[in-house]
């Protein structure tokens, strides 16, 4: 049979990271990603130049097995991705991130390190809004942002079944 001989395509998590400010987050997430066979998109404005001798360091020599697709702006990389599914990390979502169920191809979209995704965004699409817990008791806004990546994408992996990771 024909059909079963074809290579089945490999399931993948898409990881977007929107304006990221600072190199060393975007290396281990670019490091994360290609460990995982997951898809990195960098969203412009970036806050450094991706041959920054910082990424590269973070990312090791791990940057040539990194799938990455780099946009001009958020408004581009949403038009070139119309339809796909997509969760907005963010500390103002009302749905945890293991509230939801994450398919092959989802995409997750992480804000900048200062500010995060774009409020009036947030807003528009409030119901794929999700957030890691955190105490009430701190003074901590958030999470470091390759942390917070390396939290919600392991989550989606695991729901999908860690494909193509022993």
């Amino acid at each position: 049979n024909m059909k079963l001989m074809r290579k089945e395509k490999e399931m993948a998590i898409h990881v977007v990271m929107v304006n990221p400010e600072i190199p060393p987050n975007t290396g281990n997430v670019a490091r994360t990603c290609a460990a995982t066979n997951s898809v990195l998109h960098l969203v412009k404005p970036l806050g450094f130049d991706i041959s920054d001798k910082a990424l590269k360091r973070a990312g090791l020599d791990y940057w040539p097995y990194v799938t990455l697709e780099v946009h001009e702006s958020l408004e581009e990389f949403l038009s070139e991705y119309d339809g796909k599914r997509m969760f907005l990390a963010t500390t103002k979502g009302k749905k945890r991130y293991t509230d939801v169920d994450f398919q092959d191809e989802d995409m997750i979209l992480f804000g900048r390190e200062t500010a995060g995704l774009p409020r009036d965004f947030i807003k528009e699409h409030e119901d794929m809004a999700i957030r890691i817990p955190m105490s009430k008791n701190t003074r901590l806004r958030s999470l470091n942002l390759a942390n917070s990546v390396n939290i919600v994408l392991f989550e989606a992996l695991r729901q999908v079944g860690f494909p193509e990771l022993r």
